[in-house]
């Protein structure tokens, strides 16, 4: 009686699908996030199916991974409205996939601290790839992108678009597509993601 108690306290903080959205959000994979915890991939798959419950020194180490506090499992964000500040000193910049050493892209995330985000905004730095090279990926929603400065070539599917400072694109992400900076100027760009 006690033990189906615990468990059903501990299922009400919903900490797998806390733990599922954040992995989801950093677009990581199972086996990608255990290369940053130290964790096998079955175990955080127990972890975010609510098989298991971590211990508060598992939960610490997966915290660290997303820069969040360990009270963002346990305190209810729903009953809090949504406001984060992003301080620029404080984002952290990562490579369009780990371990890869010429990516595409760069990217900052703007909304990392905000539990729950309704979209995906990111500041992305484009580096020069040759035609025909770029990376083609896909995930599920919509995307738009606002140019800042540089010249930026899109390719959803099989059509390239180019667009240059102050050019917008809005495209279905579902569908392959990739980015490869097309001029010889630095190339940013702001990139919304809506799931």
């Amino acid at each position: 009686m006690a033990q189906q108690t615990l468990t059903d306290e501990l299922r009400r903080y919903e900490i797998g699908s806390k733990l599922r959205a954040l992995r989801l959000r950093k677009k990581l994979g199972l086996v990608e996030l255990g290369r940053h915890t130290g964790l096998s991939p079955a175990l955080l798959s127990k972890l975010e199916r609510g098989k298991m419950f971590p211990t508060l020194a598992t939960l610490l180490r997966i915290a660290m991974v997303f820069s969040v506090e360990l009270d963002y499992f346990f305190a209810d964000h729903r009953k809090h409205r949504a406001l984060a500040i992003v301080r620029r000193a404080a984002r952290l910049r990562f490579p369009e996939a780990p371990g890869r050493r010429d990516p595409a892209f760069h990217f900052e995330s703007l909304t990392f601290p905000v539990a729950e985000p309704k979209c995906e905004a990111y500041l992305a730095t484009f580096h020069p790839v040759a035609q025909g090279k770029a990376r083609p990926h896909e995930h599920p929603g919509v995307e738009v992108i606002y140019v800042l400065s540089g010249e930026l070539g899109v390719t959803v599917e099989t059509s390239e678009h180019l667009l240059e400072s102050g050019d917008a694109m809005y495209f279905d992400s579902s569908v392959p597509h990739s980015y490869r900076r097309t001029g010889r100027s630095t190339c940013s760009a702001l990139v919304f993601g809506i799931a």
